[in-house]
């Protein structure tokens, strides 16, 4: 699966712009602030139909202007295939295959497989649980539709039960009928997310480990647990237990919404107790896996999208890392940095294809 051609207009700092990629390394080089990680958040909407960084899409149209456009062309198996993102203010979003508009935009998602590493993603460690919920699910619901299905259904019952609970709390009622109706919808979607999510990690954790020892150059005893509210106890009687704390607080405490992935370095908290570079590394670890085992499911190689990867790692983890990508194992490959020289003679000594934009204030030069 190849990216060929991209084309923006009025996205982020860009008026417009037209790029040609080729088949390995295309780097976007300049200073920061200059709109590199921009590009790469354009190709993330094509496979996600959102941007990586801001979920609200007005808010990617470059200045008071009224809309914006990201297009893509891909070659999937020998055929070029078109995918148009279009966003006007005040207006539904339009997602368009080959031309044709999208009912509902889930119905694109895990088409074109893509892995964004960002260092935006220190958030997975020190923001809240829902920022690991999304991680995991957004894995799982590149490969299993019927995954993503659940989950939509589940968030829908969810706001529906909670709108009720709020209405109780409002009006002095309570109606066990009314709320009965919805339990049992949330109950037996929230089950089967569980379930699947167990058995998401059992396949991941091996693909993680490897990846890990692989980054680090170590033997430090890493983990990944997945911590339910529901404590390997029925749904039914943890929802019934935890009613009164519900109407009181006006929304539902326990399922896989309040759900949390547990990030552990020899048996201690990564958050309180590894140092940065075991932090780096981990998070990496996870993204590599996530490249991994969606390769696996889907049978295709993901886009790799690698953001201001230098950062993340010393100069000796980072040719590492280009190395191990530079490797047939892996397909299409997007990288920013703000050292020209630096990424081309990296690129040089892997002897692999690549293509360098310089990018300066809106503006994308081909780079010698």
């Amino acid at each position: 699966m190849i990216l060929e051609r991209l084309s923006l207009l009025n996205f982020k700092n860009y008026d417009e712009a037209q790029l040609e990629f080729c088949s390995k390394f295309n780097c976007f080089v300049g200073n920061n602030g200059m709109g590199k990680t921009n590009l790469l958040d354009a190709i993330h909407y094509l496979s996600f139909c959102k941007s990586y960084f801001n979920a609200v899409d007005s808010q990617n149209i470059k200045h008071n202007l009224p809309f914006f456009v990201v297009q893509g062309w891909i070659n999937k198996t020998g055929n070029t295939e078109e995918i148009y993102c279009g966003i006007k203010r005040g207006f539904k979003k339009q997602f368009k295959h080959n031309k044709k508009e999208y009912e509902r935009l889930s119905e694109h998602i895990g088409l074109y497989p893509l892995v964004m590493i960002s260092p935006s993603d220190s958030e997975l460690i020190w923001d809240g649980s829902d920022v690991r919920r999304k991680f995991m699910d957004s894995i799982i619901s590149q490969y299993n539709k019927n995954y993503l299905e659940k989950l939509i259904a589940f968030t829908h019952i969810l706001q529906q039960r909670n709108a009720l609970l709020k209405h109780f709390y409002e009006n002095r009622s309570f109606d066990s009928m009314s709320l009965e109706v919805w339990d049992d919808q949330l109950i037996a979607y929230g089950e089967e997310i569980i379930t699947i999510r167990k058995n998401f990690l059992n396949e991941f954790i091996p693909l993680f480990n490897k990846n890990y020892q692989f980054i680090s150059g170590t033997n430090e005893i890493i983990s990944l647990e997945y911590q339910s509210t529901l404590k390997n106890r029925f749904y039914k009687d943890v929802l019934s237990e935890s009613l009164s704390r519900d109407r009181a607080i006006q929304y539902t405490t326990v399922g896989p919404h309040r759900d949390d992935l547990d990030f552990r370095l020899e048996y201690n908290s990564l958050k309180k107790f590894a140092s940065q570079g075991q932090q780096k590394s981990y998070l990496l670890a996870l993204k590599l896996a996530q490249f991994e085992f969606i390769k696996e499911k889907k049978q295709t190689k993901p886009l790799l999208l690698l953001d201001d990867i230098y950062d993340k790692l010393d100069e000796t983890r980072f040719k590492k890392l280009i190395e191990l990508v530079s490797g047939e194992q892996f397909g299409q490959v997007f990288i920013t940095d703000t050292h020209p020289l630096r990424i081309k003679e990296v690129l040089k000594q892997n002897k692999s294809e690549y293509v360098i934009y310089k990018v300066e204030g809106g503006v994308i030069e081909k780079h010698g």
